[in-house]
C-alpha cells in the first residue's frame, strides 16, 4: 500500500516551487490563486526571498503548504492508499486526501499561521532537539522543571523535540546533556509549538475549523493526536485542533501505518526530513518485529 506523508515547519528552503511554477502551468495557476487567496505575494517569499523571511511562521507555514499541495497535484497516478502530516503537514495531507479543497486548505494554514505567530508574541518561547535519549528520560525531566516544558514532537526513535518557556528549555537542555543527550539543541523556532503555551492559537482556529466545510476523505489520514487511521469527518476536526497543544506523535503514527500495510512511503514536499526519520523508525519496527 502506498503512503503519502508531508512535511511540516522546517522543511522550508528559498528558491522552494520556483521550478514547478516555471514548468507546470496547473502549478503556477495555483500559486497564482494562492497569491490571491492570501492578499500577498508568498511566491516572491518563497522564490526571492530571504532565508530569515521565510522563517516567520506567517510565511513559512503557507509556503510549506503550497509547495507541497502543488507538487502532489502534479504527481502522476497520485492515489495514496492513506496519508499522514508532520504538524502542518497534517494540513497538506488533509487535502491530499480531498477532506480540504485547495483553497480552504490555504485559508485554515494562514489562520494557523497568524495565531500561532501571534501566540508566540505573547509567550515568548522555543524548542529544543534532544537526540540520543530515551524518551521516558526527556518526559521526566520535562515533568522535573518547574515551569512549562513538554515532549513536542516524537519524531523517531533516539531523536524528541521539546517545547516550552524560553528559560525552561535552557533548564532542560543543560539536564540532558547532563544524563548523556549526545545533543541537546536548541532550534531557530518562533515559539513553543505543541505546548500549552499554544492555547491562543488553539481557540482561535477551532473557529476556523468549525466554519470550514470537511468532506468525507478519499483515503484515511493517520492523524499526530491519535496517531490511527482516521476517516470520521468531526473526529478529524477534533485531532486537528487538539494538535496546536499537543504532542506530535509521529514515530507512533508511522508505526501504526506500516502495521496496517503500508509498503511504500512518498515524502510529498520540500525537504527529505520525514525520510530520515522513517529509516529510524523502519529499523526499530524491524527489530522490535511489530506488524
Amino acid at each position: 500500500m502506498n503512503a503519502f506523508i508531508f512535511p511540516g515547519q522546517g522543511a522550508q528552503f528559498v528558491g522552494m516551487g520556483q521550478e514547478l511554477y516555471n514548468s507546470n502551468n496547473d502549478a503556477k495557476l495555483l500559486f497564482d490563486k494562492a497569491n490571491e487567496v492570501l492578499g500577498f505575494e508568498i511566491t516572491k517569499e518563497m522564490f526571492e526571498g530571504t532565508a530569515e523571511g521565510l522563517k516567520q511562521t506567517k510565511i513559512t507555514q503557507p509556503a510549506v503548504f503550497l509547495h507541497s499541495v502543488i507538487l502532489a497535484k502534479t504527481l502522476p497516478h497520485f492515489k495514496p492508499d492513506m496519508v499522514a502530516g508532520h504538524s502542518l503537514g497534517e494540513l497538506s495531507a488533509l487535502v491530499a486526501n480531498e477532506t480540504l479543497n485547495f483553497e480552504d486548505g490555504l485559508k485554515l494554514v494562514a489562520i494557523r499561521a497568524q495565531a500561532m505567530q501571534k501566540a508566540c508574541e505573547i509567550n515568548p518561547s522555543t524548542m529544543a532537539a534532544i537526540i540520543g535519549l530515551d524518551d521516558s528520560i526527556i518526559e521526566e525531566v520535562c515533568n522535573s522543571i518547574d515551569e512549562t516544558v513538554v515532549a513536542a514532537n516524537y519524531n523517531c526513535p533516539g531523536q524528541l523535540v521539546i517545547s516550552g518557556s524560553n528559560s525552561g528549555i535552557v533548564k532542560a537542555c543543560e539536564i540532558l546533556t547532563e544524563k548523556g543527550a549526545r545533543r541537546a539543541l536548541k532550534l531557530p523556532v518562533g515559539g513553543a509549538f505543541h505546548s500549552p503555551l499554544m492555547e491562543p492559537a488553539r481557540e482561535e482556529l477551532a473557529e476556523a475549523i468549525e466554519a470550514t466545510v470537511f468532506n468525507t476523505p478519499t483515503c484515511p489520514i493517520y492523524q499526530n493526536v491519535s496517531t490511527k487511521a482516521e476517516t470520521d469527518i468531526q473526529r478529524i476536526k477534533e485531532n486537528l485542533i487538539a494538535q496546536l497543544t499537543a504532542p506530535v506523535k509521529w514515530t507512533q503514527s508511522v508505526e501504526n501505518m506500516i502495521a496496517t500495510g503500508a509498503t511504500k512511503f512518498t515524502e510529498v514536499g520540500p525537504g527529505k526530513a520525514l525520510q530520515g526519520m522513517l529509516i529510524k523508525i523502519n529499523k526499530e519496527v524491524e527489530r522490535a518485529g511489530i506488524s
